[in-house]
């Protein structure tokens, strides 16, 4: 969820950000232009003062007053210190003074243009905004005013460059500021989607812990928006009430299968007591015998399942390999009987288990493989540690299960239809499942080349989190 919900806080920030910060480059380039202008105008306005007074010469051509000398020392003093053209242009377009001396009032182009804006009587009107990347000049023009005429139009012709650079610089700074305040708003969307979806992970985490077999897990209420408090209030109440109905079941289970053992156990006493009132190997007593007692066995075995989801795992320090070991020889008789060699591969090897729980769990294990191996094949137990994980592998060559009986061997009462003959009640893998869950640990099912069922319990070599 952070994966989506950040991405769109920053596109957001970013768009903010950038809804600021184009105007104010905007801003920062149309001032420094401003600044530039009004710096024209004042240098226009000065040297149109000067002009005022210079007047045309009748001693000969080439001759000019002593006004017109001044002019044109100011205009080329002007040129050689700031490198900015300008000249003096009287109506007609004769130059009055220049700098440099060759530059004349061009027939079109935008001099001209501000040329003929100042005949008006008006100044030039402000240059369009010029961008880092455009290469052109500056041009403002004011007029000469004398008597009330205009007699003359001072023109300036001034390059761009340096001005380009402080625009350019202004941006980098802006863009320096966009930044620093876009790592600014990342953080604070961190910070924000943490705070935000902590409740979440925490809500994650516990509905995974109560998935998990560890239904007393519950989500503290005393941070995150309110949507989320409520949320949260609202999954421990779910939890609480799934906790009870569970309690319920597992009470009602046990119960059940308690109180009917006993009118059971008369029944099968009866029974026996019939027996022996009848011919000797009455086949339909010997029926009535076998399903009572698969009844009594079912019963003891729900019995199990309550008392196994209902107790908690005390969780030890173990040698697995021992243990193991300790199983297969204790199955060895059962296996010999049947014709079925049972061997094991143990070397100790240490986890967190439960002793009791696992014990049962590998009880249920390898009595299903003996159960299901042929005469004269074999059983295999294989101890192993795997990282952070001790594994116990039991290998049969039984018959085996398909892909889909796969998916469903473990499940309550559930058995493959070609072992609907074989003694059992359905129920001892879904034992094991449950004890070895309580203690953090797993069973896997797969199959075993070329024929035959692999089984692979799981336990954690790491201590329970406290």
């Amino acid at each position: 969820m952070r994966t989506r919900l950040l991405p769109l806080l920053i596109v957001l920030m970013a768009a903010v950000l950038l809804a600021l910060g184009v105007p104010l480059a905007v801003s920062v380039a149309a001032g420094e232009q401003q600044r530039v202008i009004v710096d024209r105008i004042d240098d226009t306005a000065r040297f149109a003062a000067l002009a005022q007074y210079v007047t045309p010469t009748t001693t000969g051509p080439g001759s000019t007053s002593p006004d017109q000398r001044t002019l044109s020392r100011e205009l080329a003093s002007y040129y050689e210190v700031y490198g900015i053209r300008a000249g003096v242009f009287y109506r007609n377009g004769s130059p009055m003074a220049q700098a440099p001396t060759d530059w004349l009032l061009p027939d079109e182009g935008e001099v001209r243009r501000a040329f003929a804006e100042a005949l008006l009587s008006r100044r030039s009107q402000d240059p369009k905004q010029i961008w880092p990347w455009q290469r052109r000049s500056m041009v403002v023009a004011s007029p000469v005013i004398r008597d009330g005429d205009v007699v003359a139009v001072v023109v300036t012709d001034s390059p761009t460059g340096a001005m380009r650079s402080r625009i350019l610089q202004g941006w980098l700074l802006v863009a320096a500021g966009e930044f620093a305040a876009m790592l600014l708003a990342v953080g604070a969307a961190l910070r924000l989607t943490g705070w935000v979806l902590r409740p979440v992970r925490i809500l994650d985490a516990t509905t995974h812990s109560i998935a998990s077999g560890r239904l007393k897990s519950r989500v503290a209420v005393a941070s995150g928006p309110p949507e989320l408090r409520r949320l949260a209030r609202s999954f421990n109440e779910m939890a609480d009430n799934v906790e009870d109905v569970l309690e319920q079941q597992r009470a009602f289970v046990a119960d059940a299968s308690h109180q009917l053992r006993n009118p059971l156990a008369a029944l099968l006493l009866r029974i026996e007591l019939l027996a022996l009132e009848l011919p000797e190997g009455n086949e339909e007593i010997a029926s009535v015998q076998a399903e009572g007692k698969r009844l009594a066995q079912v019963l003891d075995d729900l019995l199990d399942l309550a008392l196994a989801e209902h107790a908690q795992a005390d969780l030890t320090l173990t040698d697995i390999g021992a243990l193991t070991a300790e199983r297969v020889a204790a199955w060895s008789p059962t296996a010999e009987a049947r014709g079925v060699r049972l061997v094991g591969d143990c070397p100790p090897t240490t986890a967190w288990a439960d002793p009791v729980a696992l014990s049962s769990a590998l009880d249920a294990v390898i009595d299903n493989a003996v159960k299901f191996t042929p005469e004269d094949e074999c059983v295999e137990v294989t101890v192993a540690s795997n990282g952070d994980v001790s594994t116990i592998v039991v290998t049969d060559r039984g018959p085996g299960l398909t892909d889909e009986e796969l998916t469903r061997v473990g499940d309550r009462f559930w058995r493959s239809g070609q072992h609907q003959n074989i003694k059992g009640s359905g129920l001892g893998l879904s034992i094991s499942r449950v004890l070895l869950e309580a203690g953090g640990g797993s069973i896997a099912y797969g199959h075993r080349e070329p024929h035959g069922l692999r089984v692979t319990v799981t336990v954690p070599r790491s201590g329970p989190v406290r």
